[in-house]
């Protein structure tokens, strides 16, 4: 054998998944120490509905064995559970001990209810009353209600051998093909691969940050200015000169002027250029540079601003004029997450909401409207010049004056005022623009909050619509169940000549995985081995699935016979990475990884161990590996002696069961 090897998939992690994956911590399969046993037969019903039979089994006959009533339901389950996915002959020894202590626990059948009806028609499929006339079961379950018919033809659809499994088959493809877009596959399907969001958080307000030096320039100068201009006043008022004191008005009152507005026009002037500063950031070892957390905020912010690009705009042009606001939005979001335990991408969703706001902002002129809006009226403008000139021409009647009434004291009072003016002003212009910002800072805080809170709300809505595992499960069973239907009409084989098909399943390149706690995990992508055992031999059909666009196509067909396969196993120890390998004689082997546990969630109570079983089960590997290694062992011969065994213990079953048949 020559060909296709999964050998990569299992040596290459970064090919395989390109998202990390994403656990969704709900209730659908937590069992807690109080769990009811009618509660441990609800998990046990939803990991059946789930395709993981083996794990549903165990979790019911658990509920069973601490007092579970024994109803049709129970018993329906019961079965369903320990038949999944098998033909009768192909049970061993101890299934075959547990289907018959099951069937014997039934005594007879209660009033006619829907699962009465569903129990009587897996019991007909066990005994095979009635094989001989397959049209009056399939008649029979195409009655029943569609919870119990949809249960037998997605668990036993391969249960009765011969011309009975050929019409069970058709029903069970043909539900396929109805339910394989159901439930708004196209729209809800990408919802179970989004990490649970981070709710909204936002830098707090930077309090006012003001020198000492600047308190400093203000307390002092203003005193001082206030001790010199007050000793020119009460100088002038005493020596009673109209026209210096009227001087001294209209300077007291021009420097008023002067004060309101320049701080007004500084604090303009100041907030421009901190708004400024946000465009033209220089790159910069930002923090948490070489965090992992900080590298995927990095990478989302790459990729979304190189996504959505405004229109009639060029890349390039976007990218570089946006660098200095990315890198303040990236290092805001870095800042207040990183303490939080999560990965990137549960905020990826506030990252596109960023991004959003500045290409809308780019798009309809608003993203530097800011200058329009603190641009200085000029009538500000203009009463801050004037105010300042009309004290200039006011000090030159005052300072004379008070010169002329004191010569060495009023020369070193102008000195003192000048000064301190000076420095008064200077520190209180930047007081007066570090409290404006703060309240500028505040009321735009306000509104990006309420921004953000509605893009989580609307988020969060959408995600609302998240599948159940089922549901994914379900979805996939279809897709696998219409890909057999195909590989069989390619090869031309009825479903009564096909021993046991299988998949084995991969990752695909660039997949994004999801599941929910204690679940298996789901992929966006699958690389699938198809495995169909005929009476002829092998025939291997390998599977690239698109699962979000259901979409798949065949990449290479193989067909060998039995007693040219060497060995089957998996490599690796339970609960840690496991590779599936086949080996042949004539050809390199075949290894696939099936089984991944990282991203366990051990908080929860998650061990490797119970993952890896659950995840083998949902597979199916383990049944897949049974037959495999019995014909690796004993070739074609193990098929017909296991058969062989398998018939004598179900003849006897058959009629201790005739009592349900009528």
């Amino acid at each position: 054998m020559t060909g296709y090897s999964f050998t990569n998939i299992a040596e290459d992690d970064a090919h395989v998944a390109q998202q990390i994956g994403v656990l969704h911590v709900d209730g659908d399969y937590v069992i807690r120490p109080e769990t009811s046993p009618q509660e441990l037969f609800d998990i046990g019903a939803r990991y059946l509905d789930a395709r993981i039979p083996e794990e549903a089994r165990r979790l019911i006959e658990e509920a069973v064995a601490r007092g579970l009533p024994l109803d049709e339901k129970v018993q329906f389950f019961r079965l369903v559970a320990l038949l999944s996915g098998r033909t009768l002959h192909h049970l061993d020894g101890g299934d075959l001990d547990q289907l018959t202590a099951v069937c014997d626990s039934i005594r007879d059948l209660g009033p006619e209810t829907p699962w009465t009806s569903g129990l009587r028609c897996v019991l007909h499929l066990v005994g095979g009353a009635v094989s001989s006339e397959p049209d009056l079961v399939v008649k029979e379950i195409e009655e029943l209600p569609s919870r119990q018919q949809d249960l037998i033809l997605n668990h036993l659809g391969v249960l009765r051998d011969g011309p009975m499994e050929d019409r069970m088959w058709q029903l069970a493809v043909d539900l396929a093909r109805d339910t394989q877009m159901s439930a708004d596959r196209n729209d809800r399907m990408w919802i179970f691969f989004q990490p649970q969001p981070a709710p909204p958080r936002i830098r707090p307000v930077r309090p006012m940050t003001v020198v000492p030096g600047d308190w400093l320039k203000l307390v002092a100068g203003a005193a001082t200015f206030l001790g010199a201009i007050g000793w020119a006043g009460l100088l002038l008022w005493k020596h009673g000169a109209v026209m210096p004191i009227l001087a001294y008005l209209v300077l007291l009152l021009s420097i008023a002027v002067f004060v309101v507005h320049g701080a007004e026009w500084y604090s303009r002037i100041r907030r421009v250029r901190d708004k400024d500063a946000e465009f033209h950031t220089p790159q910069r070892e930002s923090p948490g540079a070489a965090d992992g957390f900080a590298r995927r905020v990095d990478r989302l912010f790459d990729d979304y601003f190189g996504r959505y690009v405004p229109h009639d705009t060029e890349r390039y042009v976007w990218t570089s004029q946006t660098a200095g606001l990315r890198q303040v939005l990236r290092d805001e979001l870095v800042e207040i997450y990183r303490d939080q335990r999560i990965n990137g991408d549960q905020i990826a969703w506030l990252i596109r909401h960023l991004v959003s706001e500045v290409r809308r902002g780019w798009e309809n002129g608003q993203l530097w409207a800011y200058r329009e809006r603190l641009r200085t009226p000029a009538p500000v403008k203009a009463r801050c010049i004037s105010g300042l000139a009309v004290a200039a021409v006011a000090t030159i009647g005052v300072v004379p004056a008070v010169v002329r009434m004191s010569p060495l004291a009023g020369a070193a009072c102008t000195v003192l005022a000048l000064v301190s003016a000076g420095l008064a002003t200077a520190g209180g212009f930047r007081i007066t623009a570090e409290r404006r910002r703060v309240q500028a800072d505040t009321v735009e805080h306000l509104a990006a909050s309420s921004r953000r809170e509605q893009a989580f709300t609307r988020w969060t809505g959408k995600l609302a619509l998240r599948p159940s595992d089922a549901e994914m499960a379900g979805w996939l069973e279809s897709d696998r169940r219409i890909l057999v239907d195909e590989v069989m009409r390619r090869y031309r084989l009825p479903a009564s000549q096909v021993i046991a098909h299988a998949f084995i399943e991969a990752p695909g390149p660039s997949a994004k995985r999801a599941r929910i706690h204690r679940g298996p995990w789901r992929y966006s992508r699958y690389q699938m081995l198809l495995f169909l055992l005929t009476d002829d031999g092998v025939r291997q059909v390998n599977v690239d699935l698109d699962f979000e666009k259901a979409t798949s196509q065949s990449t290479q067909r193989l067909t060998y016979r039995f007693d040219t396969v060497a060995s089957v196993r998996i490599a690796g120890p339970p609960g840690q990475r496991q590779t599936f390998e086949l080996t042949l004689f004539n050809g390199p082997p075949v290894q696939v990884k099936v089984i991944d546990p990282g991203g366990l969630d051990v908080a929860g109570g998650e061990d490797a161990w119970a993952f890896s079983r659950v995840a083998l089960d949902a597979s199916g590997l383990s049944r897949t590996l049974e037959v495999m290694e019995g014909i690796a062992a004993e070739g074609k011969q193990w098929i017909k002696r296991r058969h062989g065994r398998a018939e004598e213990r179900l003849t006897a079953l058959t009629s201790r069961l005739r009592k349900f048949f009528t």
